[in-house]
């Protein structure tokens, strides 16, 4: 395997921001895809699975896994489910959750994104193993950016899936500190976990695969350091990245229904609490401060996307 080779049997579609990226796996024993994207690329998300079964001469999707529940790792899985029928593997303490769709445990509401239903069939314990294709990969816990997310590391290939633990360039909003619980401690111990494994190769959540994996980890502890020393500086960057992801799903939109937006989604008013802010005052700070970051631009009454 060179520098940035995959196993045979492995390939990565690489989405964007929106979408995060979905690994797919084949043999003759197994056909799986880990996390599925945002529902609203779902129909690319099985054109680009039935496109692989064909060029493999394969028909089914036996397993759909997801490393954590934030929609833009699972908003395919209804779509795959129902077209292949296929079994769904989510984290161990989600399985009750999904199975009840219960609202208030699951975070789509929480962060004003939108997941189809599903109902899920096994459950992802750490310290447990699973096959994927044709290897075997460890199941990890990595609880930081989502209490519940797990990573998967193949050992033979010292190949790590990161999800949104590590990033080439650091890792995912730490929405669990806003809530009360202890995001910063947690994203630190995923950290050092990661460090002691052998790796080659690290396929995150979002972006491009990547073998510096020292360089990464550095990167990611200086951010750590800075988001934990001030937690309405976490709090801030926070909003940014909901407001982000849901314009990526936007495109434009009219600044009034932005604001909509920000007053009924719940993690915001938490926010604003952390802030010292009423949720007005929020609503009139976070469009100009996703602006001035260079996420958005305004154009007359429209907030627009900029990549």
């Amino acid at each position: 395997m060179n520098e940035l080779a995959l196993p045979e049997g492995i390939k990565v579609f690489e989405r964007g921001w929106l979408s995060a990226n979905n690994i797919f796996f084949w043999s003759k024993d197994d056909v799986s895809i880990v996390d599925t994207g945002y529902v609203a690329h779902q129909e690319q998300t099985l054109s680009l699975v039935k496109k692989s079964l064909v060029s493999h001469h394969l028909s089914d999707l036996h397993k759909i896994v997801n490393t954590h529940l934030h929609s833009d790792h699972c908003g395919g899985n209804a779509i795959l489910a129902n077209h292949f029928e296929s079994n769904i593997y989510v984290p161990a303490n989600e399985l009750s959750a999904v199975n009840n769709w219960d609202e208030n445990l699951l975070s789509f509401n929480k962060l004003g994104q939108s997941c189809p239903t599903f109902k899920c069939h096994r459950a992802l314990e750490p310290g447990k193993r699973i096959l994927l294709g044709a290897h075997m990969w460890e199941i990890l816990a990595a609880p930081g950016h989502n209490p519940h997310s797990i990573i998967l590391y193949q050992e033979e290939h010292q190949l790590l899936i990161s999800a949104d633990a590590l990033w080439e360039d650091g890792f995912g909003a730490i929405f669990p500190e806003i809530d009360g619980e202890n995001g910063f401690e947690e994203v630190a111990k995923t950290l050092d976990l990661i460090e002691q494994l052998k790796i080659k190769l690290v396929i995150p959540g979002h972006g491009k695969l990547f073998t510096d994996i020292k360089t990464s980890i550095t990167r990611a502890r200086s951010r750590l350091d800075y988001l934990a020393s001030d937690k309405a500086r976490n709090a801030r960057h926070a909003a940014k990245v909901l407001l982000k992801f849901k314009l990526l799903e936007w495109q434009s939109v009219e600044l009034d229904i932005a604001h909509k937006w920000i007053k009924e989604t719940p993690l915001m008013a938490a926010i604003g609490k952390e802030l010292n802010q009423s949720i007005d005052q929020l609503i009139e700070w976070l469009p100009p401060a996703l602006i001035k970051t260079g996420g958005a631009k305004m154009n007359q009454n429209t907030l627009i996307n900029q990549d």
